[in-house]
């Protein structure tokens, strides 16, 4: 059997994990705890079942749901992202004449060396076949892409920590 502080105890850690519902038999009795919802404990020797109820999480509500209807309509971060693709499609397609520096790996692209130090290049900066643009991470391994080309930077094409796949474009190059 249970003790109460022990019940108190179960309550509190399954409120805290991401578990919906619990059940634990033991000796004849069986204790079911469901979140957000009434928590039984049924106790199979002729005695009236236990009812606690357990705590109820507020619901938060989401900014979007805050909005009056005069505010405009907030875009969604992939809409945003699809709408920045869209852009600098239309840039490679305008200007056949800009290098691509594409990823020669499946991986997370990153600007900087590290968190919070400034990217290796910007829209503007110059570069050789031997500058550092980015960082490639895949499977632990950071990976230090080459411009592979003399020019100048016209456009980063992803964002820092973003996924990207073999051959995607990663900058816009104006070559010299």
């Amino acid at each position: 059997m249970l003790k109460v502080q022990e019940i108190r105890e179960l309550i509190r850690l399954i409120d805290q994990s991401g578990i919906d519902e619990f059940t634990y038999e033991s000796n004849g009795t069986k204790l079911v705890m469901k979140k957000n919802q009434m928590v039984e404990s049924k106790i199979s020797r002729n005695q009236q079942p236990t009812v606690i109820e357990a705590p109820k999480k507020p619901v938060e509500e989401k900014p979007e749901q805050r909005m009056n209807d005069k505010q405009s309509v907030k875009v969604s971060p992939q809409e945003e992202q699809q709408n920045r693709e869209k852009e600098k499609q239309q840039v490679e397609t305008n200007d056949g004449d800009y290098h691509k520096i594409v990823s020669p790996m499946v991986g997370t692209f990153y600007r900087a060396p590290s968190p919070g130090a400034e990217p290796y290049v910007k829209v503007g900066s110059k570069v050789t076949e031997k500058t550092i643009v980015c960082i490639v991470e895949a499977m632990k391994l950071f990976n230090e892409i080459e411009a592979d080309v003399k020019g100048e930077i016209v456009d980063c094409l992803v964002e820092d920590g973003q996924l990207v796949e073999y051959g995607q474009p990663l900058f816009l190059v104006k070559t010299e």
